[in-house]
């Protein structure tokens, strides 16, 4: 063993991603590269149960470890974060566990936000008798001064992602929250396309509920999420579901219910949780996190920004169009090439962008369509040697 290791930095990180070696992987907004030490984590929890070793405590205290770990990474206290399955599980269980009356209003823009952060609240319509206000989006963006002119009297929360999943635009999301918090409407958030690569403050940014997923910038699996309650809003919730996890017993076993005739609801967010919980997903969602911690939230998302803003200025030079252009002040580490935003989720109708969408596949590139454009997003395992060899290959295919 050497007697002195180097730090670890983000340069050295890509090692840690064996999927990193096996060409430019630019589709961290589908689903990120899966971190070894997470793999590792995954390994140890399956080999347990193979032989049937599994230490119920010990999994236990890892939910918490991740918990807490998250708790870390977005700037809160770890009784404000729940386990949830993703995104939808948990915009819905804040949306319904909200004390709606007839009339009450929901704000979102439907032609820019994930169907998981829409669904939600137009379930509520029938249901409570809520109203979605819906606005317009504005160059691909989802404009702020519009959500907060749709904003009244009747009008309970605000919902918006921090960075779109098509084409990409970060939203101003501490201006809204001033906003919210000052007239006393309540902000919920979708991280999905940020969480693990922007930095996040949820106290900094006054939200009031934020859903994170484990697959994208979190490096982790399918079927894991986070759902951040602020603890002065979660107190006076009711969740839908009652869970043994969501009830305070104590530290008793956990098939011990209590008085269930008085039980009473776990403190701040945790009354969300419904076990028993994805005790593998957990595991390698707390390896990832601690990842980024040690590597530091702030110096991650500035590497991954400069990565992007030189491969969108490297897409402009070579004559490829940019949607929003390289000077748009709504970048995000999601960069997005076509010349106009449609309405396909997967495919584009543009002929030049489906031929160019096929060679890079066909050269090993991997990267997403959204929307009729071109959607190329950046973690911390891309470098610069994978933009130069993106902008090889479509110098390449604009030659022929």
């Amino acid at each position: 063993m050497p007697d002195h290791v180097p730090p670890l930095s983000i340069a050295s990180a890509r090692t840690l991603f064996p999927g990193a070696e096996k060409g430019p992987y630019f589709d961290t907004a589908a689903r990120g590269l899966l971190y070894s030490g997470a793999r590792t984590a995954i390994d140890a929890i399956l080999d347990a149960q193979e032989d049937g070793t599994l230490d119920k405590k010990r999994a236990f205290d890892t939910i918490e470890s991740t918990r807490s770990l998250f708790a870390a990474l977005i700037r809160c206290h770890a009784d404000e974060v729940a386990y949830t399955r993703n995104i939808t599980d948990g915009i819905a269980a804040f949306a319904a566990s909200l004390p709606w009356k007839p009339g009450d209003a929901v704000v979102v823009c439907d032609t820019l936000e994930h169907p998981a952060n829409l669904f939600p609240w137009y379930g509520l319509r029938d249901r409570f008798g809520v109203t979605v206000r819906t606005v317009a989006q504005q160059d691909g963006m989802i404009p702020l001064d519009r959500l907060i002119g749709a904003i009244d009297e009747r009008t309970r929360a605000v919902s918006v992602s921090t960075v779109s999943f098509a084409p990409g635009f970060r939203f101003p999301v501490a201006d809204l929250g001033r906003h919210c918090r000052a007239r006393g409407v309540l902000l919920a958030v979708d991280a999905a396309q940020s969480i693990g690569i922007v930095d996040t403050d949820v106290e900094a940014w006054q939200v009031d509920a934020l859903s994170a997923s484990g697959q994208k910038g979190l490096m982790s699996l399918y079927g894991i999420g986070f759902l951040y309650v602020r603890r002065a809003v979660a107190e006076g919730l009711a969740p839908v579901y009652v869970s043994r996890f969501g009830v305070d017993v104590g530290d008793g076993h956990e098939a011990e219910s209590g008085d269930l005739a008085a039980y009473r609801l776990a403190p701040g967010a945790r009354r969300f949780d419904v076990g028993n919980y994805n005790y593998t997903a957990a595991a390698a969602a707390g390896a990832s996190i601690r990842l980024l911690l040690d590597l530091g939230p702030r110096q991650v998302e500035e590497h991954v920004m400069a990565l992007a803003h030189r491969f969108a200025v490297r897409m402009t030079e070579i004559g490829l169009p940019v949607f929003g252009g390289v000077s748009n002040a709504h970048a995000s580490h999601i960069v997005t090439v076509g010349k106009a935003l449609g309405s396909a989720h997967d495919s584009t109708g543009d002929a030049d962008m489906a031929g160019l969408y096929d060679h890079l596949t066909a050269n090993g590139v991997r990267l997403g369509v959204r929307r009729d454009l071109l959607r190329f997003s950046f973690h911390i395992y891309n470098n610069d040697a994978d933009i130069d060899r993106v902008v090889d290959l479509c110098q390449a295919w604009m030659r022929r």
